[in-house]
């Protein structure tokens, strides 16, 4: 029976790609800042840990608990709404320590088992802004848009061990935690000289088709099956409709 560990599973996402694969009959860790075992079904084939992925020691402690890892979905992220005028470089960096090295640190974390069993696969979550350019999101696509380079030549690395390294690539989801998860980072970041660009952005994106958890839950999945070689997986109508314009 494959294990997978999957980070930032307390809401959106990671919570839904957690009960996908804990229904299709997978052991998962589930890790989160703050353990909530509410939020899953109990099964002996379910781990709740506490992880925060900028912290070295709590990523090692993680890894010694969960055993051999099959497949590692690095889901965990933070967003950011605003214009780059009005970021501060410390809110950049944060950033940046969660969506791109957190993700670089567990990537990193696990490669040596993978490679040492010859078998694993790496899928790491990133955004449909990086298939588009978009307003008011330079900071978090930017730390986002690492993660496509860093995937894409981490691909060529693993191959030689028979690991795979993959992209999802989720459209705008309204019903997950984007805004509620930037907190106090945003305030400030809407200064009056942007605020009518800003809501003419807002009033796009609620008129957009949107993403689902499950459609984001389900593109991991295949993802973390596929045997293709196939990098890019855009998971929602929007991400997939973007995706196939940047093809063209």
């Amino acid at each position: 029976m494959k294990t997978v560990l999957i980070t930032g599973c307390s809401s959106g996402y990671g919570l839904e790609t957690a009960r996908y694969f804990l229904a299709k009959g997978w052991n998962v860790v589930a890790t989160m800042r703050r353990p909530d075992t509410a939020l899953l079904p109990a099964s002996e084939r379910l781990r709740i840990l506490a992880l925060d992925v900028t912290e070295p020691q709590s990523i090692a402690a993680v890894l010694q608990a969960s055993g051999p890892i099959d497949v590692l979905v690095n889901n965990a992220g933070i967003g950011l709404f605003g214009a780059f005028e009005a970021t501060p470089m410390a809110t950049a960096r944060q950033i940046f320590e969660t969506n791109t090295f957190g993700v670089m640190a567990m990537t990193q974390a696990v490669i040596p088992q993978m490679r040492a069993r010859h078998s694993g696969v790496v899928v790491n979550v990133t955004s449909s802004a990086t298939l588009a350019s978009m307003p008011m999101v330079a900071v978090y696509t930017a730390s986002k848009q690492a993660i496509e380079g860093f995937t894409g030549s981490l691909a060529l690395e693993l191959a030689t061990f028979n690991v795979s390294a993959k992209l999802v690539e989720p459209g705008y989801a309204p019903t997950t935690r984007f805004s509620d998860n930037a907190g106090e980072r945003m305030a400030g970041m809407i200064p009056e000289a942007y605020v009518d660009f800003a809501q003419r952005i807002f009033a796009t994106l609620g008129a957009a088709q949107c993403t689902t958890e499950l459609d984001v839950a389900e593109t991991v999945w295949r993802a973390a099956n596929d045997t293709t070689g196939q990098l890019h997986f855009p998971a929602g109508a929007d991400a997939q409709a973007l995706a196939a314009k940047s093809r063209l």
